[in-house]
């Protein structure tokens, strides 16, 4: 299809009248429906490829039942991902009221095409193909004939896609772009610098060159050798972004910006800003914690709010809270939370830009010579770009307090403030002047702007791990040149006593230096000028809820033990064969509210054994924290009950003094240490202090010095180690953990783990609930399964990983959706779920415990590589099969089945791993 553009926004209607039709290739496309809460109608999903006449795209639309017509949203993924990324999301947002449809980008997933980085004439002409696909959909409202009401959203490459169709497409009402960028030319290309890290890994992650369209090959290519960009590659990037058509974006926009983002920084979201605000649309602007370089992605947070934007902008409910007009989120130090949320938000009434309110901050030092070394070899590091999109991150860390930066001896120069007067509060992008001298007459340098905490001790922290590069041009003639710089947007506080350290190296990691050698002279002209922005607030940190409530709880509590003594003997007398049983529940259930036949937990039994670390686990909505609340006496039981040691638990139960529980995080002032809020929260209790058990507590969690310290220095993995410590005060025989390694790193997830283990190693018995399966199979000693309220299994973590109701048929080639329903449908089979090696099988009966597991015949024909025919008969070959009697009898019928179904078996055997067994437990779903 040639697409021709007749100026930079050329219509969908002109594309239209000059080529085909988007063609619907798999006809009506495959349905299928998408589990759903009790609470939310199902999800239809259709999977769809369509032919745009450059490629072929693979969608997927998600719609819920009903005749009524709402609105839609295009919903874009990242660069190297494909629309399967996306589906929770769009899941999400089809409950919500909207008819959503994903798409997998040219070259990615199971889309074809060269990959043109968001090329006008091939993936927003596609983007705009599917909006025609929209208008001809039933369910999707129009505004007039062939112009659905439609927003767009997507993260990065997405969120690009997102604003280049608002600037292409005129049908497109609102837009919701995150962490991306205006103009990928200075993205890549910053004042004439090669970003060469991350240029690289945008090839090997689109798979290489010859996967790209040949013009961005071959420029690609040019600027690696060169080590710098041409006028002719900033002009190819630039036709691609969202700046070509920036006069004709005019809708409603969130702009969602990472602050840990080394590719696209927060400028990027500025300048979009002040061009789509110039065109008299809405514009709001949200620093988020993540970005490309790791740290919190806020996920829930973002989601939320662009469902709010979209309620607002798409449905036109003028109800909707669509959030201030700036929110900055504020991580550690003097910002960081209470020990319930590691993130704050600070928030203006308007967007204050890059430059707000600056203040002036005299530095000191004298001219320096700064030598480019041969090849630019060794680098000074300032990030390592594309390495901390785990969730981590350098920019993560430098939130908290830890320098990583590395600057070489000879290589820079730096210019140093004096101790600060009053706490500063930078928002924005610093700048200041310097004059530059070099013997070659190219120079490039990279400024960064360090928080030196006082006394020496502590290595200087680099905010957000970012520096900023200038390409100095003419500096080797006339004494040199006056330069400007603008150094990295970031929000910081420097603490009072603090100072600031302007540094400018010659070279840095993830950036192309001259490879020749040359040297430099920097001397200073200016003050650094920092932006402040101080309409833009934090909200005041509450002190923890349990500060206030637990003091009062006591009290109402020890009033209802008075007001209700009478009627505990009709609980029900302790249970004397139990007494030494940390936990029995018996037929435990618990309605829904308002609802006289829907159960959170359904006819729930199972016993808890000293010494034990039970695993609690189940997908989302299995009832698991329904049941803890139950266990600690916050909500009643609509049937059954739950004993431990032996009493009957009920709000106020005398025995819930043996119970210490971590469920929904705790509260810590942050200005006392670890050991003041520990012994604060043991005093609100009203019981003695020497009952607390403090010092075994912490030595169980191993917090070692860091007790004396203030909490607001504490990492993530410190808090939650603490807030287990404050579980248990008192060492109670039963310890209950809710999500304890949320938002650790793999080394705090270990130090966590060994932390249960300890605990339970002196008798007493931790029940744990987690997602985090790898580290529960390592952690629990038993386990149990829950989905939809009910108990899908129960016992020793060998025996469920093992257990001969699992089986792993391991394929000799892929099969289809359809072969796996057909499985799943035998009899005797109670699931199918396609896994790693194979296809999952989980048989209707249960397994004899203990019973060895025997040989079962494969036939030679469907015996491969990995199950070879046996020497001693070349027409049979022996794989494991379950334990005999029963299950043989029905494992040997399910393989004679899959052979008659044409599955093409290689292996049969009981599976080995828990994310198999819990898949295959629950159905393979664990949304």
């Amino acid at each position: 299809m040639d697409l021709r553009l007749t100026g930079p926004r050329a219509r969908p209607r002109r594309w239209a009248a000059a080529a085909a039709a988007v063609v619907v290739l798999a006809g009506a496309g495959t349905w299928t429906a998408a589990a759903a809460s009790d609470d939310a109608p199902p999800v239809q999903r259709r999977d769809t490829v369509m032919d745009t006449g450059g490629a072929r795209i693979d969608t997927s639309y998600f719609t819920t039942p009903g005749s009524e017509r709402r609105p839609a949203v295009l919903l874009a993924h990242g660069f190297g991902a494909s629309k399967d990324e996306l589906r929770a999301q769009a899941e999400g947002l089809a409950r919500d009221g909207y008819a959503v449809l994903t798409w997998s980008a040219r070259g990615f997933g199971h889309s074809t095409g060269k990959i043109g980085l968001n090329d006008p004439k091939g993936e927003v002409a596609d983007a705009s193909r599917l909006i025609d696909w929209l208008a001809k959909r039933p369910e999707v409202q129009l505004d007039k004939k062939g112009d659905p009401r439609v927003g767009v959203t997507g993260a990065s490459y997405g969120g690009a896609v997102s604003l280049l169709a608002a600037g292409y497409d005129d049908r497109v009402d609102a837009i919701a772009p995150q962490i991306t960028y205006w103009n990928l030319a200075d993205a890549l290309f910053p004042q004439g610098v090669y970003k060469k890290l991350w240029a690289g890994l945008f090839i090997n992650t689109g798979g290489g060159c010859d996967r790209f369209e040949p013009q961005l090959c071959r420029m690609y290519e040019r600027v690696a050798e060169a080590g710098k960009p041409d006028a002719a590659a900033r002009a190819l990037l630039e036709e691609r972004s969202p700046i070509a058509v920036g006069k004709h974006i005019k809708v409603p926009t969130l702009l969602m910006q990472g602050q840990t983002d080394s590719l696209f920084p927060l400028g990027q979201a500025d300048a979009a800003a002040k061009a789509i605000r110039a065109n008299g649309a809405p514009v709001d602007v949200d620093w988020i914690a993540g970005g490309h370089d790791g740290g919190d992605r806020e996920t829930g947070r973002v989601e939320a709010r662009v469902d709010s934007w979209f309620d607002r902008y798409l449905k036109d409910d003028k109800a909707a809270d669509t959030g201030p007009a700036f929110r900055v989120t504020r991580t550690g130090g003097v910002d960081s939370t209470d020990g319930a949320a590691q993130l704050r938000g600070a928030s203006s009434d308007t967007y204050p830009g890059l430059a707000n309110d600056p203040r002036r901050v005299p530095l000191t030092g004298r001219e320096q010579r700064v030598d480019n070394p041969a090849g630019a070899s060794p680098p000074a590091i300032s990030n390592l770009p594309g390495l901390g999109g785990g969730g981590g991150g350098l920019g993560q860390l430098s939130s908290l307090g830890v320098g990583l930066s590395l600057d070489f001896p000879g290589q820079f120069a730096h210019f140093e403030s004096a101790p600060l007067r009053d706490d500063l509060h930078v928002t924005g992008s610093p700048t200041v002047t310097v004059h530059v001298t070099s013997d070659s007459d190219d120079a490039v340098l990279f400024g960064k702007v360090y928080d030196v905490a006082p006394g020496g001790g502590s290595q200087p922290v680099l905010p957000s791990q970012l520096a900023s590069p200038v390409r100095v041009v003419g500096s080797g003639a006339g004494g040199g040149k006056d330069v400007t710089l603008t150094l990295p947007a970031i929000d910081h506080e420097v603490q009072k006593g603090h100072r600031l350290r302007l540094v400018l190296s010659s070279t840095d990691l993830g950036y192309a230096s001259p490879t020749h050698p040359a040297a430099y002279t920097v001397s200073l002209k200016s003050d650094l000028s920092v932006p402040t922005a101080p309409a833009v607030r934090t909200a005041a940190a509450p002190l923890p809820a349990w500060v206030w409530w637990l003091p009062l709880a006591g009290v109402l509590a020890a009033l209802a033990l008075l007001l209700t003594g009478r009627r505990r003997a009709s609980a029900g007398a302790p249970a004397p064969d139990l007494a030494e049983v940390p936990l029995q529940i018996t037929d435990l259930s618990k309605k829904y509210a308002k609802s006289a036949d829907r159960y959170a937990v359904r006819d729930l039994s199972f016993r808890v054994e000293k010494g034990q670390v039970l695993g609690l686990l189940g997908p989302n909505g299995a009832g698991k924290t329904t049941t803890l609340r139950m266990l600690m006496g916050l909500i009643r039981p609509d049937g059954g009950e739950i004993r431990v040691f032996g009493h009957a638990i009920r709000p106020g139960a005398p025995v819930l003094s043996r119970v210490g529980a971590f469920v929904e995080g705790a509260g810590f002032l942050p200005h006392l240490s670890g050991r003041e809020n520990l012994e604060l929260y043991w005093a609100a209790t009203g019981r003695p202090a020497e009952d607390a058990h403090l010092e075994e507590a912490l030595e169980i969690a191993g917090l070692g010095d860091a007790l004396a310290r203030a909490v607001r220095t504490y990492s993530q993995g410190m808090r939650q180690r603490l807030a287990i410590a404050q579980a248990m005060l008192g060492l109670p025989d039963l310890l209950i953990l809710d999500e304890p390694t949320n938002g650790l790193d793999p080394p705090q997830i270990r130090e966590m783990r060994e932390v249960m283990i300890r605990y339970a190693a002196a008798g007493r018995t931790v029940i744990v609930s987690s997602h985090l399966l790898a580290e529960v199979e390592q952690t629990c000693t038993h386990l149990v399964v829950m989905d939809r309220g009910r108990l899908m299994q129960a016992g020793p973590v060998a025996d469920i990983i093992g257990s001969g109701d699992t089986l792993l048929a391991g394929l000799a080639a892929d099969i289809s959706d359809a072969l796996v329903e057909k499985v799943e449908a035998l009899p005797g089979v109670e699931s199918a779920a396609r896994a790693d090696g194979g296809l999952l099988v989980r048989l209707a009966a249960p397994a004899h415990a203990g019973v060895p597991a025997t040989a079962v015949a494969v036939p030679a024909e469907v015996a491969t590589e990995s199950a070879p025919a046996a020497p001693e008969d070349p027409a049979r070959s022996a794989v494991l099969m379950p334990p005999a009697g029963d299950r043989e009898t029905a494992a040997a019928r399910l393989l004679a089945e899959l052979v008659r179904l044409d599955v093409p078996v290689a292996s049969l055997g009981p599976h080995r791993r828990l994310e198999d067994a819990f898949l295959t437990l629950i159905g393979g779903e664990a949304g």
